[in-house]
């Protein structure tokens, strides 16, 4: 496109299009441009001013504001301390917001697996958010564009212990438009099977306690000494028979949490569910494993999965490169945001592998996935767990409602940014500390500050009042 066509696509008439090819476009002439571009802001100019946070039914929804009134929503992973995003306050004021992976790669230093990352991430989404707002389109689109305009989800299923209504719980979501299922198989089944597991006695050992908060189930799973006999496997494989019968065999039926025992017994266990073409068996052992992941992924025919507590891309390299999974399992609010997860995805592309999300989280997480996902090539499907939740819509406006269709999707929005507002009010009333403000003033963190240099060399005098 040339010159001219370019400002006549902007909406400039024809003198001002004369006059700029010769240089004498006027004042006026580029107002007329900035009246036909929607910016919201002089981008430019714009600086991050405050940081603050609010705590809604065991979830922390982070807002960035700046000098401009724009702002940008965040969100704390589930079971995160706000205190990981508060920390960082001082070292983002001043930024622009617009500069995304620059202001992430300043604060990435602070995350870790698992739940450890959540203040960078909250950063990071509301920082899109804000950049989309400043430019008027999607946060989809600033990835990259879509490869989809609308995302494929699954929820999670409580388990029964009787196989029947289990599979009719099943049913159920799949009369709710489902397309993709995901169930437990554990060695709780085996609770009142006498001969089902062997298992050292004693000493806090508790098969039936893996998610629990005593210190055994804190033992990883190589350690716990907990075996499945061959009576525990035709228990468990007749359930997920008699489930699959109930369901159909044309419907994804993923698997999750089958108990705490070494890598051997995931083997027999994967090997004994081979027959029922489960969409993956997910986390068997902890993630970094990967030696051991090899072991089960090369031992059968279901697809292996992990992922969900890892921490930027470097973290799924090892499990990439040794072909140790089949798709990879990020959850953005861990694995560092919405330009890393879809790093994340195009990296696992390049291994021929595909990506799932896993997404435990309010509205803005669950939109910060949707926008990741619409970008990511080789996505399949995403985890809404909070589908059963009445007030779960209430939270945000600016989508349709319900969130979720009725086949099983929720649309990609095509607002600024993440697309969505606080429900304000509804916010209100679900409050963690009702007695606490909404979004109350944080300048307890305005000062905190640290040398935080990886690399050796000497820190700054500290600013005395007369010297700053």
């Amino acid at each position: 496109m040339d010159r001219r066509h370019a400002l006549k696509g902007l909406g400039v008439g024809a003198g001002a299009v004369t006059a700029g090819l010769h240089g004498l476009a006027t004042e006026a002439d580029a107002e007329a441009v900035r009246g036909r571009v929607n910016t919201n802001s002089e981008p430019s100019q714009l600086r991050i001013t405050d940081l603050r946070v609010v705590g809604v039914r065991r979830r922390w929804i982070v807002r960035i504001d700046t000098n401009q009134g724009l702002y940008g929503y965040g969100e704390v992973r589930d079971g995160g301390s706000p205190t990981s995003a508060l920390m960082l306050k001082s070292r983002i004021v001043g930024e622009n917001p617009l500069n995304v992976d620059k202001i992430f790669r300043k604060i990435k230093q602070f995350g870790y697996h698992a739940r450890q990352s959540g203040g960078p991430v909250a950063i990071e989404e509301a920082c899109w958010d804000i950049a989309g707002k400043a430019w008027s389109v999607p946060c989809w689109q600033m990835l990259g564009g879509q490869f989809r305009d609308k995302i494929r989800v699954y929820a999670d299923t409580p388990s029964d212990p009787d196989p029947v209504k289990m599979g009719d719980k099943l049913k159920r979501r799949m009369e709710r438009g489902f397309t993709f299922l995901k169930m437990d198989i554990s060695i709780n089944l085996l609770r009142d099977v006498e001969g089902g597991l062997t298992w050292p006695k004693g000493q806090g050992v508790d098969p039936w306690g893996q998610y629990s908060r005593s210190e055994f189930s804190h033992i990883e799973h190589p350690f716990t000494g907990i075996r499945i006999t061959d009576k525990g496997l035709k228990v468990m494989a007749d359930y997920t028979a008699t489930i699959r019968d109930i369901v159909g065999w044309e419907i994804p039926i993923a698997t999750d949490h089958y108990g705490h025992f070494g890598i051997e017994d995931g083997i027999k266990l994967a090997r004994a569910l081979d027959p029922f073409n489960l969409a993956w068996l997910e986390d068997m052992v902890p993630w970094f494993y990967t030696d051991q992941y090899v072991r089960l992924k090369n031992s059968c025919t279901t697809p292996i999965l992990t992922g969900e507590d890892i921490w930027l891309k470097e973290g799924f390299m090892d499990l990439f490169e040794k072909k140790a999974i089949a798709i990879c399992h990020p959850d953005l609010a861990t694995a560092g945001g919405l330009l890393e997860t879809k790093k994340i995805g195009d990296l696992a592309q390049e291994h021929g592998i595909a990506m799932a999300l896993h997404m435990a989280g309010h509205p803005v997480t669950l939109f910060s996935s949707v926008h990741c996902a619409a970008a990511t090539e080789n996505f399949l499907v995403m985890e809404h767990h909070n589908v059963d939740d009445a007030w779960y819509d209430d939270l945000v406006t600016g989508v349709p409602k319900p969130i979720m269709d009725n086949e099983g999707f929720i649309p990609v929005p095509n607002g600024p940014g993440l697309g969505i507002e606080l429900n304000e009010d509804a916010v209100k009333g679900m409050l963690e500390d009702p007695e606490k403000e909404y979004f109350a003033p944080t300048p307890e963190w305005d000062d905190e500050r640290a040398w935080d240099r990886l690399w050796s060399r000497t820190a700054p005098a500290p600013q005395t009042a007369q010297s700053a």
